[in-house]
């Protein structure tokens, strides 16, 4: 792979991540969902390092990440400083360093997995990703935190 193909998949995958963002602030769940492969995993972790929540598949994270959602929700996802290498013409992935904001109405539905009316947090989004029927997906990606910031 030369410098110039290199530097297009480069420039793919950061177009596919910036999608991810605006779709999930957009909460446009089935277009989020389909940036992954069939069998791709979302995994965020707590920032003491244990699982938050495990997904596989583009089913379950639509189901899953679509009921953080919903009426009076609004999302805000940034990236920053990403670091992107090609590991062959169909294989690469990355790391973003990333912040979120949720903010929920009082009186949203409370689940164990989402209790709070507020959230603001930091870390990164680690990617692997695999080029397939022509596009760049997700095969893989993992959000650890590095701090949590709630209101309830």
């Amino acid at each position: 792979m030369d410098t110039t193909e290199r530097l297009g998949t480069v420039e793919d995958i950061r177009r596919l991540m910036a999608r991810y963002v605006r779709y999930a602030d957009h909460q446009r769940w089935h277009d989020l969902a389909d940036l992954f492969t069939p069998d791709g995993t979302f995994t965020p972790y707590k920032p003491d390092g244990s699982v938050w929540l495990r997904m596989e598949g583009r089913e379950q994270i639509v189901a899953t990440v679509g009921a953080s959602g919903g009426a009076g929700v609004v999302l805000v996802h940034h990236l920053f400083s990403d670091e992107i290498d090609v590991d062959s013409p169909t294989t690469a992935h990355g790391v973003w360093a990333m912040e979120d904001i949720v903010t929920r109405p009082e009186d949203a539905p409370v689940s164990e997995a989402v209790s709070f009316t507020g959230m603001h947090g930091y870390g990164h989004y680690h990617a692997r990703f695999v080029r397939t029927g022509g596009s760049w997906r997700i095969a893989e990606l993992k959000q650890t935190r590095l701090r949590l910031d709630f209101t309830y």
